[in-house]
């Protein structure tokens, strides 16, 4: 019998690119953008990325090392407003386990130096499979990876 449980945490992460904020957010926007920066490794069995940027569009990004667990991001875009602010909730899955539902803000917001950004996530970790301070640790990581990809894009 599998003991259900859900932990709820928000998380706020806030990075400054100097870059203006129309291409921050077309690193999120675009498909070939993102994948510099939100993909899965080149080793990974079944990947597979799909993006549908709009509002009521849907993203899929999935992968494992092959012999293990396959990974699945599985979004939904409620809110876009161009160059401010994306708005998704998204599942996550390790094989067919929902390890949780989140829901995630990017606001972004111009500096003399280029742009703001503020990403926000509330989510319910679902049967302990995940752990939030894991889930922000590498939210942390992947924004590193978008600022390195912005600073090679043209």
């Amino acid at each position: 019998m599998t003991t259900r449980s859900v932990t709820h945490t928000t998380f706020v992460i806030e990075r400054t690119y100097p870059v203006p904020p129309k291409r921050v957010f077309a690193a999120f926007a675009d498909l070939e953008l993102k994948e510099r920066w939100f993909s899965t490794p080149a080793d990974w069995v079944d990947r597979h990325h799909s993006l549908d940027f709009r509002v009521g569009g849907h993203e899929t990004n999935q992968g494992g090392t092959p012999g293990d667990v396959v990974h699945r991001f599985e979004a939904s875009y409620q809110d876009i407003v161009d160059g401010e602010r994306i708005v998704y909730t998204y599942d996550l899955y390790a094989d067919d386990r929902r390890m949780s539902v989140s829901l995630a803000t990017i606001e972004l917001r111009p500096e003399a130096d280029g742009t703001h950004m503020t990403f926000t996530e509330q989510g319910a970790f679902l049967d302990g499979i995940d752990d939030p301070a894991e889930r922000e640790h590498g939210t942390n990581l992947m924004l590193d990876g978008l600022g390195a990809a912005l600073a090679e894009m043209p």
